[in-house]
């Protein structure tokens, strides 16, 4: 049985970049919506002061992730303008490329990256019709 994993990125939001990172977030998202299927949930918030942002990323399985992971790096060099590292989060048992690629990532940041490998339970359910 696959088992769902949830990515989450936080940032500072650099001062004075608030808008234009929205703009490209925007931009980002339709981008993602269209090219990355297997992504069942991709959903940006912004600190009430807008000082921080944080991503929410949700995929049936590693298999998912991989695709989405895919031109990554390619994609999310735009956001560093605006946005600087402040630490992941990664529950359930991704691809070992994954976890490879965030670990470089968070030492070359000087971030955390925390994983929690062991799912329990629970339930990803579709939108209501």
């Amino acid at each position: 049985m696959s088992e769902p994993i949830v990515f989450i990125s936080h940032f500072s939001v650099k001062e004075g970049k608030l808008d234009a990172y929205r703009q490209l977030q925007r931009e980002v998202t339709m981008l993602l919506q269209a090219e990355k299927p297997r992504t069942l949930v991709f959903l940006t918030y912004v600190s009430e002061n807008g000082t921080e942002m944080s991503a929410i990323h949700v995929f049936a399985d590693a298999e998912s992730m991989d695709l989405h992971f895919q031109g990554s790096d390619v994609r999310g060099r735009p956001a560093y303008e605006f946005l600087v590292p402040a630490g992941w989060e990664i529950y359930g048992s991704p691809s070992d490329d994954v976890i490879e690629t965030m670990r470089r990532l968070a030492e070359s940041s000087s971030v955390t990256l925390t994983v929690q490998h062991d799912y329990v339970a629970g339930f990803l359910r579709p939108a209501a019709s």
